[in-house]
């Protein structure tokens, strides 16, 4: 079931991100791209998400599996659970976010595409626009990319 969040899940939230990040990203990202992620994520900023955009949250038997946000013509935060992926929760969040976009007359959504993701995009029809990186501290770097969708 997929719903609306509610201030109440943050901590949820939080605690799903970053059991994603710790499993999807530590074998293709150093231990500093790693932490900065989790940062990027904290439940701060998850409150904030919450409070200007849309956030979306899968459960399964009232667990929460998947996440993730539409703010203004962007889609951020997408995680699903890594016990749970590759079971088309990603796709149905993603496909909800885009009919919320359309409810806004959004007709062009961009995001940011990690390593881990950039299939995963690129199925769904996302055109990778730019690669880009970001020093994350001690000469490593975070590499991503933009993308973009017509929708």
């Amino acid at each position: 079931m997929i719903r609306n969040v509610r201030e109440s899940d943050a901590d949820k939230l939080r605690k799903l991100i970053h059991e994603t990040i710790n499993f999807s990203y530590a074998e293709v990202y150093p231990q500093r791209a790693v932490e900065f992620f989790k940062t990027f994520h904290s439940e701060e900023k998850i409150r904030e998400r919450c409070g200007t955009g849309e956030v979306l949250l899968f459960e399964v038997e009232g667990n929460c599996v998947g996440t993730g946000a539409l703010k203004k013509g962007k889609i951020e935060g997408v995680f699903v659970k890594p016990d749970f992926q590759g079971q088309g929760i990603g796709k149905a969040i993603m496909s909800e976010l885009e009919k919320l976009a359309v409810s806004h007359g959004i007709s062009e959504i961009t995001l940011n595409v990690s390593l881990p993701s950039k299939k995963f995009y690129q199925d769904l029809g996302y055109a990778i626009l730019d690669e880009c990186d970001k020093d994350v501290g001690q000469g490593k770097k975070l590499k991503y990319w933009i993308a973009k969708k017509r929708i």
